[in-house]
């Protein structure tokens, strides 16, 4: 059975970057690198400076360079917020 995608904005201070469905996300925290699947704990974590990993439904990839902000996740939603993002 296939779980539930994952519903994920990456925004900077002055624009939406990124939003979509994913079945996974990997971030740089500063406390290390961390990937979220569907079901994932509910989480608060601030972002080092680093990429942003996106896999789409389709398996294609996604990646966005983030700098300072942080990463919300809470019932299959993913918020992240960084000072500056773009996609690369």
């Amino acid at each position: 059975m296939a779980s539930a995608p994952l519903s994920v904005s990456v925004v900077s201070a002055d624009q939406q970057v990124w939003s979509g469905e994913a079945t996974m996300v990997v971030a740089r925290t500063v406390e290390g690198e961390i990937g979220i699947l569907a079901g994932h704990e509910p989480l608060l974590a601030i972002l080092s400076s680093g990429e942003v990993r996106l896999t789409l439904l389709d398996g294609t990839k996604v990646v966005a360079e983030a700098a300072d902000g942080f990463l919300s996740v809470e019932n299959d939603t993913i918020t992240i917020v960084a000072r500056k993002a773009a996609l690369v």
